[in-house]
């Protein structure tokens, strides 16, 4: 059964992970079959902010730690997670897209809950920099969470 998203005509920026693009910090993908279809009708734009951002995949994990962002090794990653969803959002833009459908807990994409900054799997209220760009845009977000408990 296809999935309530794929029967209107609007355009969407998606995580490019979540379209299967190799692009998450430990160089894989999570891909989701309702992205993979916007994908296959033209409907998705695929993004990875931390990618646009200039960080290499794969690179250390990184979380939110206030308004800053950290990698594992210490690293203050915050300006590329800045220029990456600035640079996102212009595609978004150029792409005609008003909603989204975003990765979970990335400290880029997460939107509601993201991990803690302690790097031991604590999950806190917050949105990733690409997520809160977006909702100051008006978008509306979604995550592959949010699909998988639509009928």
């Amino acid at each position: 059964m296809s999935h309530p998203l794929l029967h209107n005509e609007q355009r969407y920026v998606v995580s490019a992970c979540l379209a299967g693009v190799n692009c998450r910090y430990d160089g894989q993908a999570t891909p989701v079959a309702a992205v993979l279809e916007l994908l296959r009708q033209g409907r998705a734009l695929p993004v990875c902010p931390e990618q646009l951002g200039g960080l290499g995949t794969p690179r250390p994990c990184c979380e939110l730690q206030g308004d800053r962002v950290l990698d594992t090794q210490g690293h203050d990653v915050t300006e590329a997670f800045e220029r990456g969803a600035a640079e996102a959002l212009r595609l978004a833009r150029l792409f005609g897209a008003s909603l989204a459908i975003l990765k979970s807990r990335s400290p880029s994409c997460g939107c509601g809950q993201v991990y803690d900054g302690t790097f031991s799997g604590t999950l806190v209220p917050g949105n990733g920099l690409f997520a809160a760009l977006l909702q100051g845009q008006e978008f509306e977000i979604l995550t592959e969470q949010d699909l998988e408990q639509t009928p």
